[in-house]
């Protein structure tokens, strides 16, 4: 009996995994997704329009809270239910329409190849959630199942009967969910590298210990130009007030500003 309890867990996980196999080849994966979709609106217009009813025992709301939940839709379902003569087949194919609408019109802002990537990993990630879900309830339902041979139950019927239901349950499931990821699914771009900030300019100054004035410029900050440093220039092309005139200096050579001093000494030492 343990071998044929076995082979039903068996033989949802071959239908499981045969359908993961079709998944992640992508063949006829956009149809596969319209029908879980068309399979949720089936479900909650059921739910909501009970067969044969009146539209003023239809609920409204609840459909309407449904529409949202599921298909991320604003729909005038309150306004729909007032016409004349309307049906439950006018409201199913309204809700059909403009989901069909809201995916087409997200499927060409992403393009073909990023759709089909993005609803094959939807689905192999919800498909893989659920199923691990479930055989952990197959596994619950086979530890107190033996206890239904007390009320002169088989055991083994009703372990078939209840994890054909909870595997049927794990499909709606995966319909629902999928269906409500993929209607909510946006692309966030990642924003372009702003430039780079521009340099800012560079003063220097050099102070006179006897007067305590700038030297530069009659005391006027001056404006370093940003030249390479490494420009080896000649001495009697630097001009002693504007240090972006002297290039590559020696530190032991005699500071361009006139001070005497050695460049490592005057406005080398802080270079």
């Amino acid at each position: 009996n343990l071998l044929k309890y076995d082979d039903v867990s068996n033989d949802q996980r071959k239908v499981v995994f045969e359908q993961r196999i079709e998944l992640m080849d992508g063949e006829g994966l956009s149809e596969t997704i319209t029908e879980m979709r068309e399979g949720v609106i089936e479900e909650i217009v059921a739910k909501n329009i009970p067969e044969n009813a009146y539209a003023e025992q239809w609920n409204v709301a609840g459909l309407k809270e449904e529409v949202g939940q599921y298909l991320n839709l604003d729909l005038p379902i309150e306004e729909w239910v007032k016409e004349e003569g309307i049906a439950e087949d006018d409201i199913r194919e309204r809700i059909t329409a403009a989901a069909d609408a809201a995916a087409k019109e997200r499927a060409d802002r992403f393009g073909p190849d990023v759709m089909n990537y993005v609803e094959r990993s939807v689905v192999l990630q919800t498909l893989d959630h659920l199923w691990r879900e479930h055989i952990v309830n197959l596994d619950h339902l086979r530890s107190v199942v033996g206890f239904r041979g007390y009320a002169q139950r088989d055991p083994l019927q009703e372990y078939k009967g209840e994890a054909f239901e909870l595997f049927q349950g794990m499909l709606g499931n995966l319909r629902q969910a999928v269906t409500a990821q993929l209607m909510r699914v946006e692309l966030v771009r990642e924003a372009a590298d702003a430039p780079p900030p521009e340099a800012p300019e560079m003063f220097g100054s050099h102070i006179d210990g006897s007067t305590g004035e700038d030297d530069f410029q009659g005391g006027e900050t001056a404006l370093l130009l940003r030249q390479d440093s490494n420009t080896v220039v000649a001495p009697e092309n630097r001009d002693p007030k504007n240090p972006a005139t002297w290039g590559k200096v020696g530190r032991n050579e005699a500071c361009p500003c006139g001070s005497g001093k050695k460049y490592k000494h005057c406005h080398g030492a802080f270079a």
